[in-house]
């Protein structure tokens, strides 16, 4: 906990239609955090203009967009001045009082002690707190959880779509901000993101509140969008790590295995069909010419995935970084001591 408490930690709130919410979750951020950047997405509630007239805590900067950017928008915003301002840590929570801020700690402190480089809430370990999660929310969360493992890789994680998270200024610095979802495809984004720099990811346990508040986001409205957007995350995952960075067994194994389970079912059914109007069985060689190749390519379909849930990221990314660092300043001054 010594190294918690002499980092320097920062909390980014978007802010948006949550006027009733967020002034009570910054009064309960504790004294562990060394600045609280609250990003006012264009709000149609003025939250922003509150909290610069009633807030009196001096850790807390309003940063005002000019437009709603989204919450992936307003959260780089945050990243930025957070950066900008020489922040360690960069912990994102919500303003509508769902997340507890005392969690702040369990998100840091897998950072700060090199174990991950991006800590996420997952609301799902607790059983009990789950009577609390309506129960559309429930279903769809599970299913956005299953595309994501495929789209981002990190088959070991779950909620995806939770907001509470925490990342190392050095991983933010190697974003591609840019590129980066700003609507409600944000999280799922990032985590797609940030498997392409192969930093690691862990889950932290936690429970949420659920009140009079209302939820922007609404889970039926956004499966068919997320749904596209995920299997385009995995193609250029696929693309990206077994065939441009890399080549292995996975990166035959896959297309041979694609190619065999789509002959073996299109020459069956094809065949059943021809059976059907011929009013005759299909020859045992003719079963076994479809059969076959559906077995084999649904084996090695599986080895890969074997493959790609055995490749997740456990080398963090910012340790890395930080050595870098360290070893072209020492170089900097060697050249400097000769000269």
């Amino acid at each position: 906990m010594t190294q918690i408490h002499s980092a320097k930690i920062a909390v980014v709130i978007p802010a948006y239609k949550v006027r009733d919410q967020i002034m009570s979750v910054i009064e309960t951020i504790g004294d562990l955090v060394s600045g609280i950047y609250v990003v006012d997405d264009c709000c149609p509630q003025a939250s922003g203009a509150i909290i610069e007239s009633e807030c009196t805590d001096t850790r807390v900067r309003v940063i005002k967009l000019p437009r709603n950017l989204g919450v992936g928008g307003a959260v780089m915003a945050g990243y930025q001045a957070a950066i900008a301002d020489g922040m360690e840590v960069v912990v994102k929570i919500d303003g509508d009082g769902q997340m507890d801020p005392r969690y702040i700690a369990d998100f840091v402190e897998p950072i700060l002690a090199g174990e991950a480089d991006y800590t996420k809430g997952n609301r799902f370990f607790n059983l009990d707190s789950l009577e609390q999660m309506p129960r559309a929310r429930l279903i769809g969360n599970a299913a956005l959880s299953f595309m994501s493992k495929l789209s981002s890789g990190y088959w070991n994680l779950f909620d995806p779509t939770n907001g509470y998270t925490a990342i190392h200024s050095e991983v933010i610095r190697n974003l591609p901000m840019k590129k980066i979802s700003h609507r409600y495809f944000f999280e799922s984004d990032m985590l797609f993101r940030l498997n392409t720099l192969r930093a690691v990811v862990v889950d932290i346990p936690m429970d949420s509140k659920y009140g009079d508040e209302i939820s922007n986001l609404k889970i039926t409205n956004i499966m068919g969008e997320f749904f596209v957007k995920h299997i385009r995350n995995f193609i250029k995952r696929i693309f990206y790590n077994y065939y441009l960075r890399d080549l292995s067994i996975a990166s035959l194994e896959l297309p041979i295995g694609l190619t065999m389970l789509a002959f073996g079912i299109i020459f069956g059914a094809t065949q059943w069909v021809q059976s059907l109007n011929d009013h005759a069985p299909a020859s045992a060689g003719t079963v076994m010419l479809a059969g076959l190749p559906v077995i084999i390519g649904l084996q090695l379909i599986l080895a890969f995935l074997a493959y790609d849930i055995g490749s997740i990221p456990n080398r963090p990314l910012h340790r890395r970084k930080v050595r870098q660092k360290a070893f072209r300043n020492l170089n900097e001054e060697a050249d400097e001591g000769r000269r």
